[in-house]
């Protein structure tokens, strides 16, 4: 999807489309309303004392193409699980109440990370998730910046649309940080695709020749370590990419290893900014100059003063918004890759 398609005026009047949404994913769903030009709907959620709960429409949805917005992230509020349980609950409720066609929209997919056994007996929750949300009737599912694209896909048997933020945050880096000599790095091996299209967007737009490097990440029980670093980054600004950011210290790393190969300075950008509460400590290194993230998650943990001066937070709501506006006027909807580098 271009930024002009984006961009566009769009309203959505259709009287036969509901767009839904959880209350910690309330903010992010008002800018997509917002962007459609339609009404966001409430939901009923409750909490009882026994650790369950009820979720449910306040509306009718009979007939009706319904729309569920809900990131499915660790918040005070909320346990991951919680709202994973939350979002199939309402899922299930809405098809029974007629609802025509269900699209389940989750920015943030949770588990997404654990997508393979690397361990004996381990579990693939990629696929178990999969299941539970197709048990509850759900017809489509639509995610940001999944962390295994291929492992997603092949996971669902309904119809599973991803989105991509990188010309979002290709056309934040043209405005505000041009660069005379830039290189695009991947944190580690398995994120090389991902940066690798997110230098050629920045190519595009930036009609400059840019590099791609990547530095060398092993982690095992929740330890980071790798010292090698490949690609062109001395006395060049580089771009740190990646689908999110947790602790930090895969992107402390890395920054760490372009500063002493004598990058000038040095960025991080990630679609998904779950920030753990070390990650304050951790980003707060002067290394890293801006951390540039998507709201599919509110970087709750992240010191203000952090969020004031050293963490830039991305809009999705427009990328979004022009997905759902593409599915009710019945057109496909194609991955930036396809329309954009003809990949």
């Amino acid at each position: 999807m271009t930024r002009s398609e984006i961009d566009r005026n769009m309203n959505l009047s259709d009287d036969n489309m509901l767009l839904f949404a959880f209350q910690s994913s309330w903010a992010l769903a008002e800018s997509v309303a917002n962007n459609l030009n339609c009404e966001l709907n409430p939901l009923e959620e409750r909490n009882f004392e026994g650790g369950e709960h009820k979720t449910r429409p306040l509306i009718s949805v009979r007939n009706k193409e319904v729309f569920l917005i809900n990131s499915l992230y660790l918040d005070p509020e909320n346990s991951v699980n919680d709202k994973l349980v939350k979002t199939l609950l309402v899922s299930g409720a809405m098809k029974d109440g007629g609802a025509k066609k269900l699209t389940l929209i989750l920015p943030y997919l949770c588990y997404s990370r654990k997508d393979r056994r690397t361990k004996q007996f381990d579990p693939v929750n990629t696929r178990y998730i999969a299941q539970m949300i197709e048990s509850v009737g759900v017809d489509q599912i639509i995610t940001i910046d999944v962390h295994n694209l291929q492992a997603y896909q092949n996971a669902f048997r309904i119809n599973s649309i991803h989105l991509q933020a990188t010309e979002l945050f290709a056309d934040y880096f043209v405005r505000h940080h041009k660069s005379d000599a830039l290189t695009v790095l991947s944190p580690d091996s398995g994120g090389v695709k991902r940066a690798d299209h997110f230098r050629k967007m920045l190519q595009l737009k930036m009609n400059t020749e840019i590099p791609l490097g990547m530095s060398e990440k092993f982690r095992s029980k929740d330890v980071v370590s790798g010292q090698t670093l490949s690609g062109e980054v001395n006395n060049r600004d580089v771009i740190i990419y990646d689908d999110m950011v947790s602790s930090g210290t895969s992107l402390l790393k890395a920054a760490k290893l372009c500063q002493e190969k004598g990058a000038r300075n040095i960025y991080a950008a990630a679609t998904h900014g779950l920030f753990t509460p070390a990650a304050s400590e951790t980003l707060d290194n002067p290394v890293l100059k801006k951390i540039v993230v998507g709201n599919s998650v509110w970087p709750l943990n992240i010191q203000n003063k952090l969020l004031d001066s050293k963490i830039k937070v991305l809009d999705l709501g427009p990328t979004i918004g022009f997905a759902i506006n593409k599915i009710i006027d019945g057109e496909a909807i194609e991955s930036e890759s396809e329309t954009i580098l003809g990949n």
